[in-house]
């Protein structure tokens, strides 16, 4: 119960913040309507899933929550300037290509491993979708909060650099995605792939992830006041979740246990960085 709780605080406290001299609706903030919608959301698409026992929609019900909850904020909202225009494409391309990525790799594999020992108990599995709902709620909340803010800020020279950042960084995870699942159909699951983007990291999905969301944050910063700057946590709860936490830790241990005594896997971990790439090697 103390993982609920966790999840309860944080996502007020995202809500509470990013809710900060908002747009309204019905006495409530536009905002927090969103973050009710998002667990809203994981809950109704948890019922069918542990009824029948599958988690094959859980990552596509996860992008179409970031949809939802962007056309619910925009629709609320009113007035929508260009900077709320930017931002709500951006998640919407996103939450689209990785959504769609997701659910094909699924249904291809047949499953997903790391589920087999939490569907059968109700309360893993609930947990697993509102830490999912966490997740939308955290790493979208500075966008929300500029796109609820109701705020119209021209675009300036440093927002091309948050644009500039967030393509390079939905550039790489696409880029990335793409060849391992090429790799994957030539080659199949039981090698490691080291060609591509993968010879200069070893999680460049991640790194791209990282990166595009920096950039979001950067993008929403100039419609952000007061308390609201609190949701711009979002870069960093997604570096420290993929590279501290569920991402990359559980990754590296699986890999390890599968190619950990080959001398070509040492000798890939050894000179491939684990998430920032590598742009030049040496020796």
């Amino acid at each position: 119960m103390k993982a609920f709780f966790v999840i309860a605080i944080v996502a007020l406290v995202i809500a509470v913040s990013g809710s900060w001299g908002g747009v309204m609706l019905y006495s409530l903030p536009v905002m927090a309507w969103a973050v009710l919608g998002i667990f809203a959301m994981q809950s109704l698409g948890f019922v069918p899933a542990f009824l029948f026992q599958t988690e094959r929609y859980y990552d596509l019900i996860g992008s179409l929550t970031y949809i939802s909850a962007v056309a619910l904020v925009l629709l609320c909202s009113g007035k929508v300037h260009l900077r709320q225009m930017l931002i709500a494409l951006f998640i919407l391309m996103w939450a689209a290509r990785l959504g769609s990525f997701l659910f094909m790799r699924i249904a291809h594999d047949g499953g997903d491993s790391r589920f087999d020992k939490i569907k059968p108990s109700a309360l893993l599995f609930f947990r697993t979708w509102m830490l999912q709902g966490l997740w939308v709620t955290v790493t979208a909340g500075a966008a929300l909060a500029a796109l609820s803010s109701g705020r119209s800020v021209q675009l300036n020279s440093v927002d091309g650099v948050a644009i500039a950042l967030w393509a390079f960084g939905f550039a790489i995870e696409v880029i990335a995605d793409r060849q391992k699942r090429q790799f994957r159909q030539a080659q199949g699951s039981g090698r490691f792939i080291t060609t591509g983007l993968w010879s200069l990291s070893r999680h460049p999905n991640y790194f791209g992830e990282i990166m595009l969301w920096a950039g979001m944050a950067l993008l929403a910063l100039p419609a952000l006041e007061s308390w609201q700057y609190v949701t711009l946590v979002s870069p960093v709860f997604v570096y420290f979740l993929l590279a501290r936490i569920s991402g990359i830790p559980l990754l590296e241990q699986k890999s390890n246990r599968r190619w950990g005594q080959e001398p070509a896997y040492r000798a890939y971990k050894e000179s491939t960085p684990v998430l920032v790439p590598r742009l030049k090697k040496f020796g």
